[in-house]
């Protein structure tokens, strides 16, 4: 049966721009009320405002999702606001790049409170909301990065493969009740998370930004289209949601060539060994992709 979205109430988080900003526009166009959630708060009102001016009812929360108080509190202020949450799309992320020689523990420990433990704790937050609801849809990103593992990538990688997992323990147990659970792998998007990346110490700054810009040149889908995939995701049930050719064929690759598939590839993502930067402590930080 599809899922109704007119009248459901969806928590979007890292909604401040990117694809969660697209995504609270696409709910909005289809009659979703919307609570946005994301660190930036002066984006997060443009946001909120872009979609609000479609007639929908829109809240807007600012909240690191690393803030494990935070979410744990969140539902409690959504639903003061809305009454209920039918829909949970846990969008908020961070990129990094680097070699896993080149990168800290800190390094790890910060993405993945972010990418992994974010969406752990926000979905624990609002099961018992969305165990309420007759119809109800939980939609994890995960990420082409989620499928394959290029060099530079560890602790995205890390992450994006954990979603996954996670995503698709809780759909297999979910599977008797009224939440479906959707795990989504973008490919390439037009966003500026690639630029907006933190740095390994050692990783060249020059480097980081010709890698970004080579990156955003090669990437063909819009936050705009990744937003409808997702949101068919979503009205179809999806268990599984591939955004764009470039996940499919990779998602192809990863499944019938899981051992040769890097050398096929290697030339579009491989970041110079560790040890061809030079040292730089420079750090640079963005929550929402």
């Amino acid at each position: 049966m599809k899922f109704d979205l007119e009248g459901s109430v969806a928590v979007v988080t890292g909604a401040a721009q990117g694809i969660g900003a697209a995504l609270a526009l696409e709910l909005a166009h289809r009659a979703c009320d919307l609570a946005l959630v994301d660190r930036d708060a002066s984006l997060l009102v443009r946001s909120a405002q872009s979609a609000r001016d479609l007639g929908v009812y829109v809240t807007q929360y600012q909240l690191d999702i690393a803030d494990a108080a935070g979410v744990a509190a969140l539902p409690d202020r959504i639903v003061a606001d809305h009454g209920r949450v039918n829909i949970l799309i846990n969008n908020a992320g961070v990129a990094m790049m680097g070699n896993i020689e080149q990168l800290s523990l800190d390094d790890f420990e910060w993405l993945m409170n972010i990418n992994f433990w974010g969406v752990v704790r926000t979905t624990k937050a609002f099961l018992p909301l969305l165990r309420r609801e007759p119809q109800a849809h939980i939609s994890n990103l995960s990420s082409v990065f989620g499928l394959i593992a290029p060099t530079g990538q560890g602790p995205y990688c890390a992450s994006k493969f954990a979603v996954r997992g996670f995503s698709e323990v809780l759909r297999h147990e979910l599977r008797d009740s009224n939440i479906t659970v959707s795990t989504v792998h973008p490919g390439g998007i037009k966003t500026r998370i690639a630029h907006h990346s933190r740095r390994a110490a050692g990783f060249d700054e020059q480097q980081a930004r010709e890698l970004a810009d080579k990156f955003f040149r090669l990437v063909r889908t819009s936050p705009q289209e990744a937003a409808r995939c997702i949101v068919r995701g979503i009205e179809r049930r999806s268990p599984r949601v591939l955004i764009g050719a470039d996940a499919r064929l990779l998602d192809w690759l990863s499944r019938y060539l899981p051992l040769a598939y890097w050398p096929l590839i290697r030339k579009l993502f491989e970041v110079p060994p560790s040890g061809s930067a030079q040292p730089d402590a420079t750090l640079k930080q963005k929550v929402s992709p």
